[in-house]
């Protein structure tokens, strides 16, 4: 029976500290470049042009969609009310704090991390990634590492071409509509002026680590999955996984802050 009661709690527990631990590795790694070898730089590169590139397109039309739904409507519902002040800060803290962070790093998880699980998954039921363990190839740092630090620079860059994008289509939106109480560049200037030393810091931090996260959950979740899974089998788990962890992560910080 205490078998039965704990036995996932155990299960959480173990993964949990696995997935500190891996991330502590892959932040070593990161911090040692004279120490990649040609191959992890070449996975660096393919993964940061794979998932920075190629997201910049649903990037935009994400940050369109919540300038016409959020900061449009913020700037409407503030000038209603007559709490135009207030509005630079409920949007640092909406949009900049705690949508940003999530929404990017989701579609990293979408677009690069489920391919990246494909990619391992199809390593392993070929025997590939048998042979490189055999041959003394640490399959975490070939392909963990290098995609984790990959995937967390692209959402830096890519959560600021968000929150860009927000506000200016949400600013341009009220324009052409005709509320000529707010222009761009005021817009813009209030949103960088509401923002704290706190602000400024939990923002990049929450990015690079709600990204690096997709990739060191994707590669835990493939590397370590018992033989005779199939990719199909990891796929939503990966997805599961990589969510809690972006949502935890950024409660967390949230909270530090």
């Amino acid at each position: 029976m205490l078998a039965v009661i704990g036995g996932p709690f155990r299960r959480g527990a173990q993964l949990v500290l696995q997935l500190l631990g891996l991330s502590a590795q892959f932040i070593a790694w990161a911090l040692q470049p004279l120490s990649w070898r040609a191959p992890e730089r070449r996975e660096l590169f393919r993964r940061l042009r794979q998932s920075l590139l190629e997201g910049v397109l649903a990037t935009l039309v994400l940050g369109l969609l919540i300038g016409a739904g959020l900061v449009f409507q913020g700037i409407s519902w503030a000038g209603v009310v007559g709490q135009r002040g207030l509005l630079a800060n409920v949007l640092v803290t909406v949009l900049v704090r705690e949508l940003a962070p999530v929404l990017v790093s989701l579609l990293i998880l979408g677009r690069s991390g489920m391919v990246m699980v494909a990619e391992l998954g199809a390593l392993r039921g070929s025997g590939a990634a048998r042979v490189l363990t055999l041959q003394g190839v640490d399959l975490l740092r070939l392909y963990g590492a290098p995609a984790s630090l990959a995937f967390g620079l692209a959402a830096f860059a890519l959560g600021v071409l968000f929150v860009a994008v927000a506000m200016i289509s949400g600013g341009a939106l009220a324009l052409a509509l005709g509320d000529r109480s707010l222009t761009l560049l005021d817009s813009l200037d209030g949103l960088l002026r509401a923002m704290r030393p706190a602000d400024t810091l939990i923002f990049p931090v929450k990015l690079l680590v709600a990204g690096g996260l997709v990739g060191v959950v994707s590669a835990h979740t493939v590397l370590t999955a018992p033989s005779g899974s199939s990719t199909a089998d990891l796929l939503p788990v990966c997805f599961v996984r990589a969510v809690l962890s972006i949502l935890i992560a950024s409660v967390l910080l949230s909270l530090a802050a």
